[in-house]
């Protein structure tokens, strides 16, 4: 069995032990800057009332929202990191794995690749071409996780760490203990901004008193001189991060997207029932053919199609993006908005989960913008697909239609 490499194994003690620094860090801050300096120095030794109580109020507001934001974000990074569910054969050969002595998991492991399932029910595929668009292979298939054995559903990477797909995701981080991804990123975010403010008070506060000390020619304080030089370090680290994160948040974008800036998305978009395939797009009607020399959909060599499939054909237009162009891009306002909340509680504070993590609708996994309608016209795509009433939807409305007498 291969065992983990020296990086991994070093970011994995890193993710156990920083958050442990953190909250040392910041204990000592609230001593030095609290206790020692607010108090001691400018309350009691100077007379400062005014000034000391109120950089104490700025602290602990700023620390508080820091520390709600922190846990939250620690604690959903441990509970739901927005992990894909494994198919039924993966999960169970997991489980077989965990049962086995150590020393006999090593053939398990060894099989845990696997090729796409190219059956046309296979488990999981009706998520897809049940939505309106997704995002798709060249020949109109989703994605497939050959680690997970499962389809991979739009915006979701495999993580090396946690050997599972994540939905959004958009790093591991050592701050936090985690994977942060679409159940986490606002948290993450809150907690950036907070952290920030909580550092600039910090340096703020260490910065005067060390300007005082100096004007007084008062020996230095070796915590005033650790406050301002850890405050003001980490102050940076922490701002630029927040200015990272808002640029994710309003480009609706994540460090994979970054690292893969110039990638082209093939989209599947769903087009009236039958549409041929044409020199601008080709086209995939699911659910997909059986097994070689069937007719698609219908019962033939022993291949029978299961109820589900029967209820659902559909027609999609596979279209293809440009290098660069990201079909999520809502505009800033909405971008904002998917990630953050839908008012200024959700914003300010750790209260819900992105809006973004509802994947109910049934037009896509994500909400795709405007890019979407650009593809439609420069491919020549049908405009939209329209349901066809039925004979028994006819008789339906006929009961139902107000009686004249």
């Amino acid at each position: 069995m291969t065992q983990p490499g020296p990086s991994r194994v070093a970011t994995r003690w890193a993710v156990r032990i920083i958050p442990c620094f953190i909250v040392a860090a910041f204990a000592f801050a609230k001593y030095a800057v609290i206790a020692h300096l607010c108090v001691d120095y400018l309350y009691r030794q100077h007379h400062e009332r005014g000034l000391a109580v109120a950089l104490i109020v700025l602290y602990f507001v700023f620390f508080l929202l820091a520390l709600a934001a922190y846990v939250r974000t620690v604690y959903t990074t441990q509970t739901n990191p927005g992990l894909v569910p494994w198919s039924e054969r993966r999960q169970r050969v997991h489980n077989e794995r965990k049962a086995l002595p150590h020393k006999e998991r090593e053939d398990l492991e060894s099989q845990s690749w696997s090729t796409p399932d190219l059956s046309p029910d296979s488990p999981g595929l009706e998520s897809f071409y049940t939505k309106t668009m997704f995002i798709c292979e060249p020949d109109g298939r989703p994605r497939w996780c050959s680690l997970c054995w499962s389809w991979k559903p739009d915006r979701s990477h495999h993580s090396s760490e946690l050997g599972r797909c994540v939905r959004k995701m958009d790093h591991l981080c050592p701050w936090v203990g985690g994977m942060v991804s679409e159940t986490s990123f606002n948290f993450f975010a809150q907690f950036t901004y907070w952290v920030s403010m909580y550092l600039a008070v910090c340096v703020a506060t260490a910065g005067y008193c060390l300007h005082k000390q100096i004007q007084a020619s008062d020996p230095l304080d070796w915590r005033v001189v650790v406050i301002l030089a850890l405050s003001g370090l980490f102050g940076l680290f922490a701002f630029g991060m927040s200015m990272t994160s808002t640029r994710y948040i309003v480009e609706n974008i994540t460090n994979i997207d970054v690292f893969k800036r110039r990638a082209v998305h093939y989209i599947a978009i769903r087009v009236p029932r039958g549409t041929p395939s044409t020199a601008s797009y080709q086209t995939v009607t699911f659910p997909l053919p059986g097994p070689p020399g069937t007719e698609p959909h219908s019962p033939a060599n022993g291949f029978t199609p299961s109820s589900r499939d029967r209820q659902a054909v559909r027609t999609f237009a596979i279209v293809k993006t440009e290098p660069g162009e990201n079909p999520f891009d809502l505009g800033y306002w909405r971008n904002f908005k998917a990630v953050m909340g839908n008012n200024i509680f959700e914003w300010l504070l750790p209260i819900e989960h992105s809006p973004c993590c509802n994947h109910d609708s049934p037009e896509s996994f994500y909400e795709f913008g405007s890019l979407i309608e650009e593809l439609k016209e420069r491919h020549g795509l049908p405009q939209g697909h329209r349901r066809r009433h039925s004979r028994a939807d006819e008789v339906e409305m006929v009961e139902r239609r107000p009686s004249r007498d």
